[in-house]
């Protein structure tokens, strides 16, 4: 059957929203067009690659990780040595050490490494929390506050804390708010409706409607990803026209490809190159669905991404 190309722009478009300031602000979505659909349309703002920094040293003793930030002692010279890296377009500040369960840093201090990094960098910031709903509204309030005027991203307000999280980082601090779901278009519409009937601006939101590694379920990301881009372009739903962001590298990093040892399972070859490949893979198949930005985490992964993208824009 021979190709039809399309005739006539589709009736709706993705939001752009901007984070960040100055020279290295950048912009994600904008789009009239679907991903990586050049023939169609120009793509007027390229998928962007973000690098996860942690605060936290589990998780993080794989090799090249290890040798890519041996000497950085804090979060600002780890955040100096990513944003370093070419093609990388935006920094994640991982606050996993702020979970009860662990760590219990608290927020004050995670803050403190917020505003470190900020003035260690000029790149745009996106923070991502512990994962515990009630310690996480705590950071929030004392990163934005301390970020204030920096344009940054929060991830992530979700439909129990949505009120909570979109007030203190949209509403009082003028910062962008992550909306999180999990792989389920009707959820996602949802949510961006409550946070827009709280005054968060659509130009104020960014989806983070859920990713997984590759071969673990990922068949609902795709098809997720698929129909929140075919509503907010082929219908028009202003309630899905939101950028997408999909943070890759804490779900690759975490399944038992990336984390089971050379001894265990020496039939596997390679842990580091295991991850990566997973990175990679996952990074790969989210952006061809529609993500507009991703977050890695593994040197090798952004650069294999960073040719990707360039590549195909």
């Amino acid at each position: 059957m021979p190709f039809i190309p399309k005739t006539k722009p589709f009736p709706g478009a993705v939001h752009a929203v901007t984070l960040g300031t100055g020279e290295k602000a950048i912009t994600l979505g904008g789009q009239n067009v679907l991903p990586f659909y050049t023939f169609d349309a120009p793509i007027e703002n390229a998928p962007k690659l973000g690098i996860e920094i942690s605060d936290s040293a589990e998780g993080w003793d794989v090799p090249g990780l290890a040798e890519f930030y041996a000497g950085c002692e804090t979060m600002a010279q780890r955040a100096q040595k990513a944003a370093a890296m070419p093609g990388v377009d935006f920094l994640c500040l991982n606050f996993a050490s702020a979970d009860p369960n662990g760590a219990n840093r608290s927020a004050e201090a995670c803050a403190a490494d917020a505003k470190a990094v900020a003035g260690a960098v000029d790149m745009p910031l996106v923070i991502m929390g512990c994962k515990n709903m009630e310690k996480d509204s705590l950071l929030f309030a004392k990163i934005s506050e301390a970020l204030q005027g920096q344009n940054i991203l929060v991830l992530s307000a979700k439909s129990e804390d949505y009120k909570t999280v979109g007030a203190t980082v949209a509403l009082a601090y003028g910062h962008k708010v992550g909306a999180e779901t999990a792989d389920d278009i009707n959820l996602a519409k949802q949510l961006n409706i409550m946070l827009k009937g709280l005054s968060v601006k659509p130009e104020s939101i960014v989806m983070n409607i859920g990713t997984a590694a590759v071969g673990y379920g990922y068949e609902y990301v795709a098809s997720t990803l698929d129909r929140v881009r075919a509503a907010a372009l082929a219908q028009a739903d202003a309630d899905l026209q939101m950028p997408i962001i999909a943070p890759v590298s804490t779900d690759t990093w975490a399944v038992k490809e990336s984390t089971a040892s050379e001894e265990d399972v020496p039939a596997w070859g390679s842990r580091e190159e295991r991850g990566i490949h997973m990175e990679i893979s996952t990074a790969a198949a989210d952006l061809v669905g529609g993500a507009d930005a991703v977050i890695l985490r593994h040197p090798a992964a952004v650069e294999a991404i960073r040719k990707f993208i360039d590549q195909l824009v």
